[in-house]
């Protein structure tokens, strides 16, 4: 996961920013107390969607409190209540994530950098361990997902789809896992498969110039296109039509609660962050919470 499915925050209503912001500590919280105060500097918006679509999904309003940051003991932060076990899903997945992109960085990287990593290896290796232990399903999803994108990427012709399969299948596994109703887990399979795809297609847009510069693997390099600023327009579409699929999914779900959060998301948030990696514009809305 990379950072990229958060709100526009200029578009929210102040009381679902609050709403947002109660999950977001809450994530923090719970990577704290599952794994370690280390852990919570890989809180993600990313796992955070995950832990919002989770409780919207359940449908319960989990109810809210005040306490103490856990990082700042001089401010209060507004946590969920009753919210656990979307919160503990969303620690594991956010461990595991990092552990396999430490990973996949190992092998990516030279010097200091990859000393680094794999210093941080064996922490991150015992966060997703014990979270394979808990959820072996989000493991297996992220570690399958892993092996898939080192095989496509050691191809010398492995083109869009192909390259942004293995995410797009991981999210549609994790994002479905446990759903009984068959057209409820085709709906939330689609909504993943499609999203997963962006997140990755997004990730290659946003690292394409590092990634020319360096020789790297990047599926938009394979692609023969005149024109610098129409070739990030052809970008623009193939994302936009991944969006539009993800979204058009997800409203086909009866849900109410925190629909105009993930309604803000899909529809704006993403589409900002979008614009400001193609087209360099403003990340407004996109402040931290």
């Amino acid at each position: 996961m990379f950072g990229y499915v958060t709100i526009y925050k200029d578009e929210l209503l102040v009381r679902e920013f609050n709403e947002y912001k109660s999950i977001y500590c809450g994530l923090c919280r719970t990577l704290g107390k599952e794994y370690s105060k280390l852990s919570r500097f890989i809180l993600s918006y990313d796992c955070t969607f995950y832990a919002l679509l989770l409780l919207s999904l359940n449908g319960e309003c989990p109810g809210y409190e005040k306490k103490m940051c856990r990082c700042n003991p001089l401010k209060k932060c507004t946590y969920i209540k009753n919210g656990e076990d979307a919160l503990s899903k969303a620690s594991a997945l956010s461990v595991v994530s990092v552990y396999f992109k430490i990973v996949d960085n190992i092998s990516d990287s030279k010097g200091i950098k990859k000393l680094a990593y794999k210093f941080l290896k064996p922490i991150a290796k015992k966060w997703a361990n014990k979270a394979k232990e808990k959820y072996p399903y989000i493991y297996n999803a992220v570690e399958t997902m892993s092996k898939e994108q080192f095989k496509v990427e050691s191809m010398d012709n492995a083109q869009l789809d192909m390259s942004a399969d293995p995410t797009a299948k991981m999210l549609k596994s994790v994002l479905s896992y446990g759903e009984q109703d068959k057209s409820r887990k085709l709906i939330l399979e689609t909504m993943g498969y499609n999203l997963g795809r962006w997140i990755y297609l997004m990730d290659a847009a946003d690292d394409l110039e590092e990634d020319r510069e360096k020789n790297n693997y990047n599926p938009f390099l394979l692609m023969n296109y005149n024109g610098e600023q129409n070739f990030k327009n052809y970008i623009s579409q193939i994302l936009n039509q991944s969006l539009a699929q993800a979204y058009n999914a997800f409203e086909l779900l009866d849900i109410t609660l925190y629909k105009g959060i993930i309604d803000n998301i899909l529809l704006k948030g993403l589409a900002q962050k979008q614009r400001a990696v193609l087209f360099s514009e403003e990340k407004n809305g996109n402040k931290s919470v």
